[in-house]
């Protein structure tokens, strides 16, 4: 499989059961894009996603083709629940009606989620099926934990085999990255700075690469954009001086 930022604005991405996986999935996706869950019930972290309420616990979803997520991040109820209870026959007229970009299946229901499956895939519509793991047919998705920086996001997968192993990479890769955002900002600015004052291409590339490899920035940075700034200007000015 390949991955891919996919930008779900203005998009609808309609989630099929209403349980704790199906919980899981709309909070995965509710920042991003519009998300409908159709379902005969509603796990109570949806009825507090549908109210704009955020909720701090995501529960653990081994065995299932995604990977571990947690999110301390409050949401903004982007979330509409139908209650309705398709059953395999039914699922391509909701898919249908919807329009979705992302089809997930995540009820309880083997036959209804291959009808999701099915139906999506016919449609050229991506697919998350929850209730498989391992190989995956051609517009299959499979929802990787991330780990984010302001605007630094890693993106882990194990191909559904091990959400364990995601898990336990992504708490690593947390430590790993802290500061990462604030560094993107500021090498992103110095970039634009070096180019605007006409510094040629490959002094320009030397001297962000430097300064987002400095100790002395990463550090500055923990205490201080200002702090950051300083110890980056004097990186750049001994590859200018060069």
């Amino acid at each position: 499989m390949t991955p891919l930022y996919h930008d779900l604005s203005d998009e609808t991405v309609v989630v099929f059961g209403g349980g704790s996986v199906g919980a899981r999935k709309a909070r995965g996706f509710d920042e991003a894009a519009r998300v409908v869950v159709v379902s005969p019930a509603f796990d109570e972290r949806l009825l507090s996603l549908a109210a704009g309420v955020g909720n701090e616990e995501r529960g653990n979803n081994e065995g299932r083709d995604d990977e571990d997520h947690d999110d301390d991040g409050d949401h903004d109820g982007a979330v509409e629940l139908v209650r309705a209870a398709p059953g395999a026959g039914d699922v391509a007229e909701w898919i249908d009606r919807l329009a979705p970009a992302v089809a997930v299946a995540a009820t309880d229901d083997a036959a209804v989620n291959a009808a999701v499956e099915s139906a999506a895939l016919d449609r050229g519509i991506l697919v998350n099926r929850t209730d498989v793991s391992g190989g995956r047919d051609p517009g299959s998705v499979v929802v990787p934990a991330t780990v984010e920086d302001d605007q630094v996001t890693v993106a882990l997968s194990t191909g559904g085999t091990s959400p364990a192993l995601a898990k336990a990479l992504r708490e690593r890769i947390e430590a790993e990255i802290e500061g990462a955002g604030a560094m993107a900002a500021l090498s992103g600015e110095i970039r634009e700075e070096l180019k605007a004052a006409d510094v040629p291409p490959e002094k320009r590339r030397e001297a962000v690469r430097r300064v987002v490899r400095s100790r002395g920035v990463w550090k500055g940075l923990q205490k201080g954009r200002s702090y950051g700034r300083q110890e980056a200007d004097t990186v750049i000015e001994e590859v200018l001086d060069r």
